[in-house]
């Protein structure tokens, strides 16, 4: 047995031990309970009378006191051991006003004028644009939109401010939670970390406790969302009856490529400005308001691969003059590896029996016996209704479809906030569970996997349970004027016209 084949069977076995262990404390009681009536109830069923039931109460003593006993430690096992639910109460997502909101030729327009590219970049830009799968109609911050561009602390503290208050007044708006209320703060920004953080940042502006616990993510990549919620879940382990408040975003106007190295000008195509913040509870008094129940979280790091490390890198390039985000053309590669990884650990605990039977047999097929069978990928419409994968770029969901055997309704969700807001980077994930809900989809009991690729190389995911239907209307989001023109069609090459008009959304 090679040491791929063991590494999976190891964590297949290790899942199925862990959700077995919880199912067995979970009916413990309910077993010693059981167990305590067949030992009690027979005495009962043979005599009725007072002195007989105390009479046999004195010859099974030892009997009883030890059911008892059993009865509390298992419900103190059962007390301990079970996990807090995490519910998602809301969440809200960021739209920048119709002045932050540039076609595909304006951008191409603005990148000239910004000054730096030579007609080689100009036309490799174009190309890539016209291949991303982004339509009319995404933002950018004044900062960038200015000529000359404005590229400096100041602005990248607006637009952050912007994006940041925007989404949080909203969510607290919906929620109607108060500042002394929340006791866990979470926020990620990957290139842009400021001092302060910009969880002092949340701080200062609610007025929040002296007492919260707060954690500023930065350099985790795209998949910082998934990674903020999995911390938010672990806090809310130990710190009962409180709110976490998760905000994820992304600053463009420091990052925005102006040099000449190919590599880095692919995120100039596919980087818009965004933001969504999101509030959990572990209160259960939450659930019957609550739209999500946290099912499972599963983190992914290849980072001790050099190749998978180095294949997202923020770096000057050659001249020196400018800093930016490289891409290795090795990125679908180490994601594919990536994702295999992390499914391997998420299919025991979602999937089938059946399908997770099947895929151990074509690895052990391949791998024991070398047999030239094509690998199984599991069918995980079989367990899950809906799909959020990170709109990356269209290539990145080109192959999750392909690999996964996705539909295109499932990719719906991640291709429409691509087309509408692009890569915003750990907030897309947000975007596209708001279009299911603005497009009346999520109904009780569905169950959503979120699936999030980063640089180091890390690919993580969070499956979440629908508590209720969740109403189209109320819940629309930054999708509120455009969820009646999506879907659109968006061709794999879209020629871009150099006088198009601005985007006027109805």
């Amino acid at each position: 047995m090679d040491r791929e084949l063991f590494r999976t069977v190891r964590q297949a076995t290790r899942n199925h031990a862990r959700v077995l262990y919880h199912r067995l404390v979970c009916r413990l009681p309910h077993l010693l309970a059981v167990t305590l009536l067949l030992v009690v109830l027979p005495p009962l069923v043979s005599t009725l009378s007072l002195d007989s039931l105390r009479s046999e109460a004195r010859a099974n003593a030892p009997l009883l006191v030890a059911a008892c006993a059993g009865c509390l430690a298992a419900a103190y096992a059962y007390a301990v051991s079970r996990p807090r639910p995490v519910f998602l109460v809301d969440l809200a997502g960021y739209k920048p006003g119709p002045a932050h909101e540039s076609t595909r030729a304006r951008a191409i327009r603005q990148f000239g004028l910004a000054g730096g590219f030579d007609d080689e970049s100009m036309a490799f830009q174009k190309r890539m644009m016209e291949r991303s799968g982004l339509g009319e109609a995404t933002h950018f911050p004044a900062s960038l939109m200015s000529i000359p561009v404005d590229m400096c602390l100041r602005t990248a503290r607006e637009e952050s401010e912007a994006v940041v208050f925007g989404v949080l007044d909203e969510l607290m708006a919906k929620t109607g939670v108060r500042a002394q209320d929340i006791g866990v703060v979470i926020a990620n920004s990957s290139l842009y970390s400021p001092t302060p953080s910009f969880v002092s940042l949340i701080v200062n502006r609610y007025r929040l406790r002296e007492d919260v616990v707060s954690h500023n993510l930065s350099g985790m990549g795209c998949s910082a969302g998934i990674i903020a919620i999995d911390l938010a879940k672990h806090l809310l382990q130990v710190h009962p009856d409180t709110y976490a408040l998760v905000v994820s975003t992304e600053n463009i106007t420091l990052n925005a490529y102006l040099g000449n190295n190919r590599p880095m000008l692919v995120t100039n195509t596919l980087f818009r400005v965004g933001g969504a913040a999101v509030l959990l509870s572990n209160r259960r008094a939450d659930r019957a308001r609550a739209k999500y129940q946290l099912i499972h979280t599963v983190r992914t790091h290849r980072g001790a691969s050099d190749r998978s490390y180095a294949c997202v890198t923020q770096e000057e390039d050659d001249s020196g003059d400018h800093v930016g985000v490289s891409l290795s053309k090795e990125l679908m590669s180490v994601a594919g590896e990536a994702l295999r990884t992390n499914i391997t650990t998420l299919g025991p605990l979602v999937l089938p029996l059946s399908e997770q039977l099947r895929f151990l047999a074509t690895v052990v097929l391949k791998r024991v016996f070398r047999a030239d069978v094509k690998p199984h990928i599991p069918d995980f419409t079989l367990a899950l209704e809906h799909f959020c994968i990170h709109a990356g770029g269209r290539g990145v969901l080109d192959e999750l479809e392909r690999s996964l055997k996705l539909s295109a309704w499932h990719m719906e969700p991640s291709r429409m906030t691509l087309y509408r807001f692009g890569n915003t980077s750990s907030s897309s994930l947000w975007y596209e569970l708001s279009y299911c809900e603005a497009k009346g989809r999520i109904k009780k009991g569905d169950r959503v996997w979120q699936i999030a690729f980063g640089s180091g190389f890390k690919c993580n995911s969070a499956v979440w349970k629908a508590l209720r239907a969740v109403d189209a209307g109320v819940s629309a989001g930054p999708w509120a004027k455009d969820i009646n023109l999506l879907p659109v069609h968006v061709p794999k090459v879209v020629p871009i016209d150099e006088h198009q008009a601005s985007y006027k959304p109805n």
